[in-house]
């Protein structure tokens, strides 16, 4: 996640540097593992490319050395695949707090369905500042941590990042920043222009022409608006306004109405929440309805709220099709008593991500190449491959809201990559 990413506030985590050998937990028979797998490889088309090399390590990590966490059982002829954990355990948000503690037990749970004794976590608080996450990625290196799951936010994973670079190890982030991407540093996350994209030329493809949108004045808002341009563009379209708005509770409707008088025919909307019912509910007084301006979302709006406003059932937005997680859910529940929040599930797909590649040779199967399979993985939240430039991309479904209080798939998330280019 980034700086600018909401998050309220749980109880302190203290686990500052925890090992976590293997979870002590079991299942009941039959019960089946929705760790990725690979996707099946795309017939080749036409030679690739390889883009350049990037910076070279200057102390690759290439061996064992002294200090390097071992198991007491763990004969000498094994190399175990040491993975550090980099988490907000001691956020001074509560909700951060208990979100970290929920990702560190998806971790828990990727590594039992690993069945890999071999695998480690070796788990760090991403700290506050750029010198506590660099404090915290020396000792997970220092005890042969060979690849790095985390940090959370775009100022650790900025930090973070260097240091694991000249030892040569890569790092899946959490963060939604794509500044800090690239180099080594993967990002594991839901980016917002990828939702834009998705839903803006799903929206092109059913004969909307004129768009509009409304961004809020963020970090993220700047990102929106820039994609939304981006992508109407290449769809051949027309933008005909894009109005930002103050993220607050006395937000201003006006500049809904704004947006809606330039004569689109679709009206993004980057907003979830009661300022998202606030602007619809302006378009309707004004007998502005949304018959003749399809309403469209980003992910902000797979919300149990957004559900229920009847005022936006009809309207579009990309997301990961419903209960495609369910399996994972259902075994987190019946593992720790309770639901996962929603970004639980990247930490589960990021260690099982790092389980799939482990039978590599040691300290080169975590590699630029294995990463970025342009074939991608299958992961708990469907498909997802990292680019070169170390973003992700994902398999979303389009969802509208219906009339009876739920979402509808209308253009179902993708199952492979085969026809999407590399």
């Amino acid at each position: 996640m980034s700086a600018f990413e909401p998050l309220s506030v749980s109880r302190i985590l203290a686990r500052a540097s925890m090992y976590v050998a293997a979870a002590a937990v079991a299942f009941a028979a039959g019960c089946q593992s929705s760790a990725p797998v690979r996707l099946a490889a795309p017939v080749p088309s036409a030679a690739v490319v390889a883009p350049p090399p990037g910076p070279v390590a200057r102390h690759p990590l290439s061996s064992e050395e002294p200090g390097f966490v071992r198991l007491d059982n763990m004969s000498d002829n094994r190399v175990p695949v040491r993975v550090g954990i980099m988490l907000p355990y001691s956020n001074g948000s509560s909700a951060t707090r208990a979100l970290a503690q929920a990702m560190m037990k998806s971790a828990e749970l990727a590594l039992f369905d690993a069945h890999n004794p071999d695998i480690l976590l070796l788990s760090a608080d991403e700290g506050a500042t750029p010198a506590a996450s660099a404090a915290a990625v020396r000792s997970l290196l220092s005890q042969g941590a060979e690849i790095i799951v985390g940090p959370l936010f775009a100022q650790a994973a900025d930090a973070v990042g260097p240091i694991a670079r000249d030892r040569g190890v890569p790092v899946i982030s959490f963060s939604t920043d794509r500044k800090v991407a690239g180099d080594g540093v993967y990002l594991l996350s839901f980016l917002p222009e990828a939702e834009v994209h998705r839903v803006v030329t799903y929206a092109a493809s059913q004969g909307h022409a004129r768009f509009a949108a409304l961004i809020p004045d963020t970090a993220y808002g700047e990102r929106v608006g820039h994609y939304f341009r981006q992508d109407v563009q290449q769809t051949g379209g027309q933008v005909t306004d894009v109005e930002k708005f103050e993220v607050s509770r006395e937000a201003s409707t006006a500049p809904a109405l704004a947006a809606a008088k330039t004569g689109p025919d679709a009206l993004l909307i980057a907003q979830g929440g009661p300022l998202l019912h606030s602007f619809v509910s302006s378009l309707a007084d004004e007998q502005m309805k949304t018959g003749t301006i399809k309403l469209l979302g980003t992910g902000l709006w797979d919300d149990a709220a957004t559900s229920r406003d009847s005022l936006l059932v009809g309207g579009w937005f990309a997301a990961p099709p419903p209960q495609v997680d369910a399996d994972f859910v259902a075994r987190y529940r019946g593992m720790f008593g309770s639901s996962p929040p929603q970004l639980a599930s990247l930490a589960y797909d990021a260690v099982s991500l790092v389980a799939l590649l482990s039978p590599g040779i040691p300290y080169r199967r975590f590699s630029e190449q294995a990463l970025t399979d342009p074939n991608g993985f299958a992961g708990v939240d469907g498909i997802f491959r990292f680019r070169q430039d170390g973003t992700s991309e994902r398999g979303l479904a389009v969802l509208t809201v219906d009339r009876d209080g739920g979402f509808r798939v209308i253009s179902p998330a993708p199952k492979t990559f085969q026809n999407e280019g590399s």
